[in-house]
């Protein structure tokens, strides 16, 4: 029996791959850096199958490139760099991999918020530099936290914040029918901007999303507001987070998402001694690292196969 022939474009978990080659033949790109376009719409000539690994673009142009393609798998929650349309135009599904990163995820963000608090990092740094002296944070004991985006990583990080004994509030566009049961309250943007002791970020990258957090909304917060992105990049406006960070219009940032991405080593940003910032690693642990992997393989067999995706974006698409 022949084998289906897969695209990867970039290495992946070696659990995945070996269930990808026990019925793939697959190509794959090593590096360095991201795949080349042009090799890559080569390669995506006569693939059935691509296996997105770093946010490589997904287009028209990209889908006109695959006559044969079947299917398409990103190992990530997020896909602002997926066309969905246009995959459901072509009669191609596309599989995310929502849920495995959850808890991951939120530890992440929570432990940003923890550390920008409490000056942990700070601490260290300056015992590597034989300064024994203490560092003042604040208490988040207490505080309330500013939710905006309550979804599956919203909650997990309520239910952290709540075994610290914050207080917690939250802002979607439309208010979760369960938001009792998450022990969290329902407020406007504006007044979550305004009442926040802390404010996280967890909402997916769009057009209603992007640079929703600019001059306007850093204005509104208290000069004591702990900021915490762990969403994507461009819905906080840089140059504002800036501004606000520089005049102390806030008192702290940390980010694990920048815009641009990766930030460079003499952006304005790492200049400021109020901003802590990690190399978007929310859900890099290898245990979900790993899940989600097999989870994207997973997505791409079922494809293949032309069974329904386990976890599927754009599930009105008609298979090919």
């Amino acid at each position: 029996m022949s084998k289906y022939k897969v695209v990867l474009t970039g290495t992946t978990w070696p659990e995945a791959y070996e269930k990808l080659l026990e019925q793939c033949e697959v190509k794959v790109w090593e590096g360095p850096g991201p795949i080349p376009r042009d090799q890559l719409l080569d390669w995506l000539a006569d693939a059935e199958g691509l296996f997105n690994v770093g946010h490589v673009k997904v287009d028209k142009e990209l889908l006109d490139a695959a006559p044969n393609l079947r299917v398409i798998a990103q190992s990530s929650v997020g896909y602002d760099n997926i066309d969905v349309e246009a995959c459901t135009r072509k009669g191609v599904p596309f599989g995310n991999t929502p849920g495995v990163l959850v808890e991951a995820t939120a530890d992440l963000t929570f432990g940003l918020l923890l550390s920008a608090a409490r000056r942990i990092h700070e601490g260290w740094e300056l015992v590597k530099a034989g300064q024994w002296r203490t560092v003042y944070g604040t208490d988040l004991y207490g505080k309330t936290l500013g939710i905006v985006g309550l979804g599956d990583i919203g909650s997990a990080v309520a239910r952290r914040a709540k075994a610290c004994g914050m207080n917690i509030i939250y802002h979607n566009r439309t208010r979760r029918p369960n938001d009792e049961q998450e022990g969290a309250t329902y407020v406007s943007f504006d007044e979550l901007l305004t009442t926040s002791d802390c404010i996280v970020c967890l909402v997916p990258l769009s057009n209603h999303s992007r640079g929703m957090f600019s001059k306007e909304q850093f204005n509104k917060m208290k000069p004591t507001t702990y900021f915490v992105n762990a969403s994507r990049g461009p819905v906080v406006e840089t140059q504002a987070l800036y501004d606000a960070l520089q005049q102390n219009k806030i008192a702290y940032a940390a980010l694990d998402v920048t815009d641009p991405e990766p930030i460079p080593a003499d952006h304005p940003l790492l200049s400021l001694s109020n901003i802590l910032i990690t190399p978007h690693i929310g859900s890099a642990t290898y245990e979900t690292r790993n899940r989600m992997a097999n989870l994207a393989a997973e997505n791409l067999l079922a494809g293949l196969s032309g069974k329904p995706l386990p976890t599927c974006v754009n599930q009105s698409v008609n298979y090919k």
